[in-house]
């Protein structure tokens, strides 16, 4: 293979990972339980937060717990997506991206 099949095969693999970064950010993940639900793009960032459960209002300790384990929960869908999704381009290396 000569080095300009290379750089081409390269450049769009590479623009193959930028669009699929971009999808990864734009995509919305949800948790949902009885008491909350959280939305947050692929970029983690929060975009809502609705409280279903309005009687942990006057427990702070239980509701930040299920806050808790809701945005673990949404980190580990985000990951999850990312290294299904970009692992064929990163081989492995998921993790400097």
């Amino acid at each position: 293979m000569n080095m300009q099949a290379i750089m081409a095969q390269a450049k769009k693999l590479q623009g193959e990972l930028e669009k699929t970064t971009k999808e990864i950010e734009e995509k919305e993940f949800l948790y949902k339980s009885d008491n909350v639900l959280i939305l947050a793009t692929g970029n983690n960032k929060i975009s809502k937060i609705e409280i279903i459960n309005k009687s942990l209002l006057d427990d702070e300790e239980m509701l930040e717990d299920i806050l808790l384990v809701g945005f673990n929960s949404i980190l580990s869908q985000i990951k999850s997506e990312k290294e299904n999704k970009l692992g064929k381009y990163t081989g492995g290396m998921g993790g400097l991206f």
